[in-house]
């Protein structure tokens, strides 16, 4: 009875070399080589499916963000309008004659399709082209938004009458025969009829802040072609879709195109075609993004839908982008072949030259054989333990895996001593890091203690040797204002003088004791938007500004709010302007740049920069700008402006910084944090800091 032929192929596998450098050989050609080309086409096929699906979301996003441009754009539009002194000439004219002709002017200056201005009740106020006086408007959310003081902006649905209403023209252009579409969903419909209008509402003040009327406009996007592309030439500009494809852009009411750039014949446009029913139920029902391959109109494209919500919180339409697929599947297809040619290719190749190689390797293996098992005989301290292998191969690999098992037990060991040097050695290092740390902190707090010792005595002294006598002075004052009567006009204006030198001794010791214990003048803290309160500063601070001719440039960004009191932030940002301001005594560039600040690539707050194109700071006094009392302005400052601003931002454990070299101005940062890490202000030993009453008593 015969051996079965397993177990004679796994015995010639064992005993001879011949056959495992055959099987060497093969192998890869009969079986690596299609498990490597299998995976070669999956992977490929994944990434190129994720190539194309991030390339098509970022274009969306693109899309998506110029749309948004167009809304706040033509919000812009009519705020200006709203604050337009016509506006106001126009409404306070004898019966409203002028309100209609100015509200058409209007219209046709800024592109709108219609313009209404409305009374606090939401009546239409004036004659316009279309509509009488009285017409209530009221019922759009935007309108009512806008009744209540806040401006609104949102994408709206227009039925025929309503568009009647407006203008008939409107009616007109927004009027599309449905045309049949392979793979829409049934539509008993022949045409539509609706339009599809960015719809904006924007209070009009008085010069004291109220209400007195609301503008009303809108574009009617339905056909608008200029649109779509725009938003396809800034995405899909020339060079970025190679390989014969071609980008398209379109606005949906509903499932329907009403302004798009995807052609249905050469040189017509496919309005009124319809989307597939799988991208409306994904899109319009669902309210999910669709971002895959969809039949469009008469081809496949890379598709990416998103859902268009109006007013009323409805999804009325989808925005679309995306590129012809056709190109890049075949480009993706030819490139997998070709690479799968050239992998059989060579491994045909490399099989071939094995083959012919192996035929010297075979007496040298027999001669490595015999030396090893001469070396193994001989020397006792290169025998190994038993292997599987039984063929010269395997005594071959036996003898050199007990000595590389011995080269890796020495190597292991000068590891492991290595490690653990390397790990004293970091020990060692972070200890003293972390005791020079400490030692940096305890010297720049004894410093800090040590001055606020000083200060907090001198404030002591200041508030009970000045104030008292400065409170009988202004006492007396009243006291000799009353007694004489109208026999002190001739004084009068020494009196006021020694009013205001008083006051202003006055606000020196209360700078003196805001430094001293600053914790006892904060409020309450909140979440600031530091691009707002950088508005606020500016107009403050606009006089100076303007009366100096210095340029503002404001770029403010930050997305996130810091957690601070609002008046102490404004105070520091006022007081770092006004430095700025005295800096350009013959007037310059003031830079006020607001951003995120990052640490480990996470947004912990906002930095708020300073910069002015002064004389900037002298090298030798960088050190010393926060110091109490230390001043450059000779002749006039305290020199605790700075001081105080650098403790309340350290109070909320923020930061501030200087930056500047002689000649080419300053620039101060202030970094603050979303979630203030909160630090008691140092305070000099036995030091308590109070109020003083400077009034006069009566």
């Amino acid at each position: 009875m015969g051996r079965p032929p397993l177990i004679d192929v796994r015995e010639r596998l064992s005993r001879s070399v011949r056959s495992k450098l055959l099987a060497m050989v093969l192998a890869p050609l009969f079986l690596g080589v299609p498990i490597l080309l299998g995976l070669v086409w999956m992977w490929g096929t994944q990434g190129y499916q994720q190539l194309v699906s991030y390339k098509v979301s970022s274009d969306l996003v693109t899309a998506h963000e110029y749309f948004a441009h167009m809304h706040q754009t033509m919000a812009v539009d009519i705020a200006a309008l709203a604050g337009s002194q016509r506006l106001a000439r126009a409404m306070a004219a004898p019966g409203g004659a002028g309100i209609g002709r100015y509200l058409d002017e209007a219209r046709q200056q800024t592109g709108l399709d219609f313009l209404y201005l409305l009374d606090t009740h939401g009546a239409l106020q004036g004659t316009t082209r279309s509509r009488q006086p009285g017409a209530e408007r009221g019922a759009w959310p935007v309108v009512r938004k806008a009744l209540a003081g806040e401006a609104a902006t949102a994408i709206d649905v227009f039925d025929a009458e309503q568009l009647a209403a407006i203008d008939p023209a409107l009616r007109q252009r927004a009027r599309l025969s449905l045309v049949p579409t392979p793979n829409a969903a049934p539509d008993e419909r022949l045409e539509e009829t609706r339009g599809l209008m960015i719809h904006a509402a924007i209070p009009v003040r008085d010069e004291g802040g109220q209400l007195i009327a609301v503008l009303e406009g809108g574009v009617l996007l339905n056909g608008n072609s200029d649109m779509v592309d725009r938003i396809n030439a800034i995405i899909y500009r020339e060079g970025t879709l190679p390989l014969g494809s071609r980008g398209t852009a379109t606005l949906f009411l509903g499932d329907t195109r009403i302004a798009t750039n995807v052609r249905l014949f050469e040189g017509e446009r496919a309005l009124g075609t319809r989307a597939s029913r799988a991208v409306r139920d994904h899109v319009l029902q669902e309210g999910k993004v669709w971002l895959d391959t969809a039949f469009v109109v008469n081809d496949y494209y890379v598709s990416g839908y998103e859902p268009v919500i109006d007013s009323f919180g409805k999804r009325v339409g989808m925005l679309y982008v995306g590129f012809l697929e056709a190109p890049f599947s075949a480009a993706m297809q030819g490139a997998m072949f070709t690479l799968f040619a050239v992998f059989v290719s060579v491994s045909v190749a490399g099989c071939v030259l094995s083959l012919r190689w192996a035929q010297s390797i075979f007496k040298p293996l027999e001669q490595v054989g015999a030396t090893i098992d001469r070396v193994g005989a001989g020397d006792a301290e290169a025998r190994v333990g038993p292997v599987a292998s039984q063929d010269e191969i395997g005594q071959l690999a036996a003898a050199f895996d007990g000595l590389l098992d011995t080269l890796a037990a020495r190597r292991a060991e000068l590891q492991r001593w290595g490690d653990e040097l390397d790990r004293k050695v970091a020990e060692r290092t972070l200890e003293l890091q972390a005791a020079n740390a400490t030692l940096e902190q305890a010297r720049h707090h004894l410093a800090m203690t040590e001055k606020l010792a000083a200060i907090g005595e001198l404030t002591a002294g200041v508030a009970h040797e000045i104030n008292n006598p400065v409170a009988v002075i202004q006492g007396n004052l009243d006291v000799m204002k009353e007694i004489l009567g109208p026999a002190a006009e001739p004084v009068r204006e020494e009196i006021r003088l020694i009013h205001e030198q008083t006051h202003r001794i006055w606000l020196i010791v209360t700078k003196l004791l805001q430094f001293a214990r600053p914790g006892e003048f904060a409020g309450y803290t909140e979440g600031v938007d530091p691009n707002a309160l950088i508005a606020d500063c500016l107009v403050l601070t606009r006089h100076n500004l303007e009366r100096r001719n210095i340029d503002v440039h404001v770029d403010a960004a930050a997305t996130c709010k810091v957690e601070v009191n609002a008046s102490e932030l404004q105070q520091v940002l006022i007081n770092l302007i006004v430095n700025a301001i005295q800096a350009m005594p013959d007037g310059g560039s003031l830079r006020l740049r607001i951003r995120d600040w990052e640490e480990d690539g996470r947004t912990v707050g906002a930095a708020m920069e300073v910069c002015d194109t002064g004389q900037g700071i002298a090298a030798e006094d960088l050190s010393r700008i926060f110091d109490p009392f230390f001043t450059t302005k000779k002749g006039s400052g305290t020199g605790l402006g700075l001081s105080i601003s650098y403790t309340i931002v350290e109070r909320y454990g923020g930061h501030i910084s200087v930056a500047s070299k002689p000649g080419q101005g300053a620039c101060f940062t202030v970094h603050l944090r979303s979630e203030a890490r909160y630090a008691d202000a140092p305070t000099a030993p036995g030091f308590t800091a109070r109020w003083i009453e400077t009034r006069p008593r009566r």
